[in-house]
């Protein structure tokens, strides 16, 4: 069958079997609506909660940016699996025996001040915002290409899917969803490594085959992949080429900013107990090293088709590049999408993939008549996607693929939707601004801000400052410098008090924001910042994707400085907290 027919039929099923549990599970109650009843067993949650966690970026950002980075992109491994034990250990049962339904409303009732809550709404909302438009930006890829519709065309479709079963659904639907979309993907991302690792060196599992020799010869992949693109200028494959002090501080913004994100705290929410919660957390774990321990293989095999595919002949030789006019049929498909481009900047009508940034490989190419990487596009985020067309695997397969990039996608745009539509109804509206407003109108209200967010993620996600896993890096950032502190200082610090933390997340928050918008080239007058996007200028050399964790610090000292000099929390407050860290039952601290 041909390829765009079957991609429809398998995508199309999997949009359908979405919008039937949604309909199966719709939400009658806010507490179907924010929490799922609190009633789903821990193995199914730590399903939902893989989905929801293994977003665009772990599905199609992330073995990109292993194919182009490396050995610098493990940080993303080490800090993205790293956050969940942190998140296991010191907040998911501590929060889970509150018994509330929000990370605002925790911090409220914690910091016993409405105003720590709005600031709390206000952390959420901005890192969720962050978080999504790379969701939105990985629809819009698959979309693009698979579907062969335009990017924005990806973007709304996407939109409309999510509002369906999230707007209906709420958490309850979003939960059972979620647990489709990661059978869904996992799939997806295993079925075509298996395929391609047992292509290049014969075994089966990638996970060995990464270490494995290549079919038919003694030398590892590894090495094979080194020699590969150390012989077209770039930098070695398996060495460390990235500043060790932007390695760890990165590494550590993604971990704290982790165990901060509001939407996958919640998921520990909707389970009946406090055991439950940790148990979850354990199954999560799981799930998601199913496709953790997939993809440096997937990363490094991706990069080695792709260069095998261009350079036809001797490596480095001027006469081993790819025909243009010869091109496979995969490169013209993602020549349409935009994310790959190609000019013939010498004209003789070949493919010259080399490293632009290496001066002294440029010297020597030049004397070929080499003019520049006429390769002027190769955007990371379609290295998974493509890569079982480049490695010519069968038509369902590429179609399975689309169809799990868009189940990571809409999972975690789901989930962040949800997250920031609880807190507008629930913490803003039903909290501070119509107390007495009522369970009906609060799930309308509940529905409506999910409507609005989605348009807002919608819009951002057309418009995309970067590709999908920068993007959530720097949405980590944002959560690790505004609520991660609030909750470990909340459940482990009885002496900080309100103003302490309402000052802590707005100096982390800010702090962040600022360093992010500067050095990104977004603050106040475009392009101005650009200039200064260099290693030279950061301060102390610290990337803005790293700096994170320097704003969680700063949001830690300034808490604790203040808390020092300003009146110590009620005692009822101080005895919470207490209370919060005994092992009894699930929401024994505040009575829920």
């Amino acid at each position: 069958m041909e390829l765009q027919t079957l991609t429809y039929i398998v995508v199309g099923a999997t949009f359908l079997l979405y919008i039937g549990i949604a309909i199966w599970a719709r939400a009658a109650t806010t507490g179907e609506f924010y929490v799922a009843g609190k009633g789903v067993h821990p193995v199914l949650n730590g399903m939902a909660t893989g989905a929801d966690w293994m977003s665009a970026a772990s599905f199609i950002s992330m073995a990109g940016l292993i194919a182009f980075k490396g050995y610098d992109a493990s940080v993303y491994l080490m800090g993205w699996t790293g956050g969940y034990v942190l998140l296991a250990m010191l907040l998911a049962p501590y929060l889970r025996k509150f018994g509330k339904f929000t990370v605002p409303e925790f911090i409220g009732d914690r910091y016993y001040s409405q105003t720590a809550r709005i600031v709390a709404v206000i952390c959420l909302i901005v890192a969720s915002i962050t978080y999504v438009i790379g969701q939105m930006k990985g629809v819009g890829v698959a979309f693009g290409r698979f579907l062969e519709v335009d990017f924005e065309t990806g973007v709304l479709v996407g939109m409309g899917i999510v509002f369906v079963y999230a707007v209906l659904g709420g958490m309850k639907g979003i939960t059972y969803t979620q647990i489709a979309q990661y059978v869904v993907l996992i799939l997806a991302y295993t079925v075509p490594a298996v395929f391609i690792s047992m292509n290049l060196t014969g075994n089966a599992l990638p996970q060995i085959g990464l270490g494995s020799t290549m079919t038919g010869s003694e030398t590892y992949l590894l090495d094979k992949l080194d020699q590969v693109v150390m012989d077209l200028g770039f930098s070695s494959y398996t060495q460390q080429s990235g500043e060790t002090l932007n390695l760890v501080l990165l590494t550590l913004s993604l971990m704290i900013g982790t165990a901060g994100l509001p939407h996958v705290i919640i998921r520990f929410f909707t389970v009946p107990r406090v055991k439950d919660a940790r148990s979850s957390a354990g199954w999560a774990l799981v799930f998601i090293a199913l496709l953790y321990t997939t993809a440096p293989g997937v990363g490094a095999m991706a990069r080695l088709n792709l260069m095998n595919t261009i350079q036809t002949g001797e490596i480095g030789s001027p006469t081993g590049n790819l025909v243009y006019a010869e091109r496979p049929d995969w490169f013209k498909n993602w020549e349409k999408t935009g994310l790959l481009a190609f000019e013939d900047k010498n004209g003789d009508g070949r493919i010259q993939y080399y490293n632009d940034a290496n001066k002294e490989f440029s010297a020597k190419a030049e004397a070929w008549g080499w003019k520049g990487n006429e390769m002027t596009k190769v955007d990371r985020d379609i290295m998974v996607l493509a890569n079982p067309e480049i490695a010519k695997l069968p038509n369902w397969v590429i179609a399975l693929v689309a169809a799990g990039g868009l189940a990571a996608a809409l999972s975690t745009a789901a989930g962040l939707l949800l997250a920031i539509s609880s807190a507008i109804s629930h913490d803003l509206l039903k909290g501070v601004f119509a107390k007495g407003i009522s369970e009906k109108a609060e799930l309308m209200a509940g529905r409506i801000a999910m409507a609005g967010a989605i348009a807002v993620a919608g819009y951002l996600g057309m418009n995309p400052p970067g590709f999908a896993a920068q993007v959530v890096a720097l949405a980590f950032g944002l959560a690790a410098s505004s609520i991660f502190p609030a909750l470990m200082m909340g459940i482990f610090n009885k002496r900080v008090n309100r103003a302490g933390a309402i000052l802590g997340m707005l100096t982390g928050l800010l702090s962040t924001l600022i360093y992010i918008f500067w050095f990104k080239g977004w603050f106040f007058v475009p392009g101005t910042a650009m200039a200064a996007n260099t290693p030279d200028n950061w301060f102390l050399g610290i990337q803005p994707e790293s700096f994170g964790a320097v704003g969680a610090l700063i949001n830690f000292v300034v808490a604790i400085l203040v808390s020092k000099v300003t009146a110590p929390p009620p005692e009822h407050i101080q005895h919470l907290v207490e209370d919060i860290r005994v092992p009894k039952g699930a929401g024994s601290a505040t009575g829920h």
